[in-house]
Formats: C-alpha cells, sequence, structure tokens
C-alpha cells in the first residue's frame, strides 16, 4: 500500500467516526404536532335518507318496572294565541302555544327519566338518531328525550325557510338555516343537558331535548302515563321535567321482574 492510499484511508476512516459521533449528539427531531381538529358543522343528509328513529329509548331486558302517572291540580293558564306572519307555508298550523297541556287532569309533555349513571350499565349512545321536523311550522314533537352522545337530525318538512337556533341556558350551541322541503341536517353530539330549539324566522316555534347518561326515559302524552321498563334492581331517583313548570322529583326502589309505582303532581300557580 502506499502512503498516499494509506492516508486517505485513515482520513476516511476518521471522517465516518465523526459523522456517526455528529448524528449521535444531534437532539431528536420532535414529531410534528397533529393538524388541529376541523371546525364541527351541521352533516347534510341525503334527500332520501330517512334516519332511524324510536319513540323512546330501546328497554334492556329483565329487571323490573317503573309505572306511573303525572297530574296537574287547578286551573292551567290559558293558552298563548299566535298571529302567524304572512307566510302562506305556515297555513294549517295550530294558531295557540300551549305548554302546559291539561286533560283531564293529566299532563303531557313532561319528560320523566331516571337521574344519573346506572349501575352495571355504561353509557350508551344509540345508533338511532333524535329526529326534530319542522311541519307546518311548529317542531315536531315539542319535548323528546335523547341520550348524551346521540345525534340530532333537523327535518323541514315545509315548503318555506326555517332557522333552528340551539341554546343551552343563555349559551347558543348551534344555528342553522334549512331551505324548504325535506332538508336534513345532522349536529354533532353535545353533552348539554336541555336543548331549546327555537326559529327566529318563525318565532313562536319552540321545541325541547332532554339528554340524559342512561336510557331510561319517556315522554308523557295526554293521558299523563309513563312506563321505565328494564331497570336494574335497586334504588334511583326518578325525575318529572316540564319546560315552564320546573321539576320533581320522587325516590323509587326496583325490583327483579316487579312493577314500582311511582306519581307526580305539577300544581297551577297561584
Amino acid at each position: 500500500m502506499t502512503l498516499r492510499t494509506l492516508s486517505l484511508t485513515v482520513l476516511g476512516t476518521v471522517g465516518l467516526a465523526t459523522l456517526t459521533a455528529c448524528k449521535k449528539d444531534e437532539a431528536p427531531v420532535a414529531p410534528a404536532p397533529p393538524p388541529a381538529a376541523p371546525a364541527i358543522r351541521a352533516q347534510a343528509l341525503p334527500q332520501d335518507a330517512v334516519p332511524p328513529q324510536e319513540d323512546e329509548a330501546p328497554a334492556p331486558k329483565g329487571g323490573g318496572a317503573v309505572v306511573g302517572v303525572v297530574t296537574f291540580k287547578g286551573t292551567p293558564p290559558p293558552p298563548k294565541p299566535i298571529t302567524p306572519d304572512s307566510d302562506p307555508n305556515c297555513d294549517g298550523m295550530d294558531l295557540e302555544d300551549q305548554p302546559v297541556l291539561v286533560h283531564d287532569g293529566k299532563l303531557a309533555n313532561v319528560l320523566v327519566r331516571v337521574q344519573g349513571e346506572i349501575v352495571g350499565q355504561s353509557r350508551p349512545a344509540p345508533d338511532a338518531m333524535v329526529v326534530v321536523d319542522q311541519n307546518r311550522c311548529t317542531y315536531k314533537p315539542r319535548v323528546q328525550g335523547a341520550v348524551i352522545g346521540q345525534p340530532l337530525v333537523l327535518m323541514n318538512s315545509d315548503s318555506t325557510l326555517h332557522n333552528v337556533r340551539g341554546m343551552a341556558g343563555t349559551k347558543q350551541l348551534f344555528n342553522v338555516t334549512q331551505p324548504p322541503l325535506r332538508t336534513k341536517e345532522a349536529m354533532p353530539p353535545t353533552d348539554a343537558q336541555i336543548i331549546h330549539l327555537k326559529c327566529d324566522i318563525h318565532p313562536w316555534m319552540s321545541a325541547w331535548v332532554v339528554m340524559s347518561p342512561n336510557t331510561f326515559f319517556t315522554t308523557t302524552e295526554e293521558d299523563g302515563a309513563f312506563t321505565l321498563e328494564g331497570l336494574p334492581p335497586g334504588t334511583y331517583t326518578l325525575e318529572a321535567w316540564h319546560e315552564t313548570l320546573g321539576t320533581r322529583t320522587t325516590q323509587v326502589t326496583v325490583k327483579e321482574g316487579e312493577k314500582t309505582p311511582a306519581s307526580f303532581e305539577f300544581v297551577a300557580a297561584k
């Protein structure tokens, strides 16, 4: 080997060692931060899509049941007259707003539910969607329950423009404008407990969606009756909520295979 070749070999070896040492001394490159989450927006559904919906949350098998009735004592407040605007597409709508709907002493539109998480039942997220329809310039249904994490679908069956403003107390959750004729939009889940829906174009329109951490809820109709089935044995706080009359609670103890009676009474304001 010549002196020139030996020198080049030594220099190459030293350079390689130096390069390796430099790489070892370099600080690790921090991973790139994840991309920012996209803004939450309503999801438009196909015009022919019919979102699955159930009148009430599916009741688990087994367990016991709570059955009862919600009554009203006294004279209910008179309905408030509605003066529709010049929109001809609102023809046929109700011309009275009656939040306190009483029939033979029984109170409708009361959301009855079991409070809190249920032991042995993780928070469910049903596949069925909660649907609120705008029909003849009225929200239908007026009051319904939903499970936290369940998507809310807004529909417009009218041939007129609507907007849906969702409020949790004084906080605005969303405000969606919906063109005429069966527009469907799915709103993302929310942890708000009570969502109040309003239309700024037709200000008499009002509806409520009460969110719960479990599937044990129902809404009373004109007979004021309610049934909650499939409750695991145990003691629970049962709640009855009304949009203007407030909340009533009672304790119930459920036994396997048995029906436990419960009742609520709302009283007219003096």
